[in-house]
């Protein structure tokens, strides 16, 4: 399955943050609340909620209010999205570069077979 460009966008970009991504294996425990989640961070707990709020912009955790409070929790699907797109993608590179080693391999070969058949030729001038 291939992610389309927006939602792999989001993925990837709520991705590319260290405490976002601190924050999903956090939140794989089970549901935790904001104000809990926010607590180990040196910031403010407006800028956690931020970083939730792009996790959750990419699908990655789900929010519920329980009460007073919000609980946050992994969404495993998203995560097995963002997996597949990067399996398709080392698919696609591996290719790639499998491809270029045989054209290197080749042009190796052919080298090679066009400076012994000079030097054949000159034992025999």
């Amino acid at each position: 399955m291939v992610v389309g460009d927006e939602a792999a966008d989001r993925l990837f970009h709520a991705l590319a943050d260290a405490t976002r991504r601190d924050i999903l294996w956090r939140s794989v425990e089970g549901e935790l609340s904001v104000s809990r989640l926010a607590e180990p961070y040196p910031m403010s707990f407006a800028a956690v909620q931020k970083h939730v709020a792009v996790l959750e912009r990419a699908g990655l955790v789900t929010k519920a209010r329980r009460g007073r409070e919000q609980r946050v929790r992994t969404e495993p699907d998203a995560v097995a999205r963002a997996r597949q797109a990067l399996d398709h993608l080392g698919s696609l590179w591996r290719g790639r570069v499998d491809r270029m080693a045989g054209l290197l391999a080749g042009a190796a070969e052919s080298a090679s077979e066009s400076t012994h058949g000079e030097e054949g030729t000159e034992r025999w001038a």
